[in-house]
């Protein structure tokens, strides 16, 4: 599945819900979907600067593919960095860097955070772009 039918799907998703209350079960529902994330990889350098929770953001290439793995501590921001990892992760660089992030916005997701979350995630956004142009 290309990258734009991705996040096509993800915006069909949320879609489906009416209430924001709602959207955020889903999201903490996909925070549950985590692959686990080794206690001994939850180091200062994983962290991601800028969240209010903490999120750790690690990664590997293959096959020329970044491959994301996260956590964090609180179940909605787990949620977050589990829907951006499950868009961009198994994407080469360039598919990344070409992405405008605008699924965020589609979803309304970044208006109906609180102001600290809505850092967080562009924080998020940024370390996934920071990690693609490192490539």
């Amino acid at each position: 599945m290309s990258l734009q039918e991705a996040e096509n799907a993800i915006v069909e998703e949320f879609s489906m819900y009416e209430e924001w209350l709602d959207k955020y079960e889903y999201l903490i529902e996909l925070g549950k979907s985590l692959t686990d994330y080794p206690e001994e990889a939850k180091t200062e350098d994983k962290l991601i600067k800028g969240c209010q929770s903490r999120v750790w953001l690690d990664y590997r290439i293959e096959d020329g593919k970044i491959i994301f793995n996260a956590d964090s501590d609180a179940i909605i921001t787990k949620g977050i960095i589990s829907l951006l990892i499950g868009l961009y992760s198994d994407r080469t660089p360039q598919e990344i860097l070409s992405s405008d992030f605008s699924v965020v916005e589609k979803i309304g997701l970044k208006e109906n955070l609180s102001p600290t979350r809505a850092n967080g995630l562009v924080s998020m956004i940024a370390k996934i772009r920071e990690i693609a142009r490192s490539i």
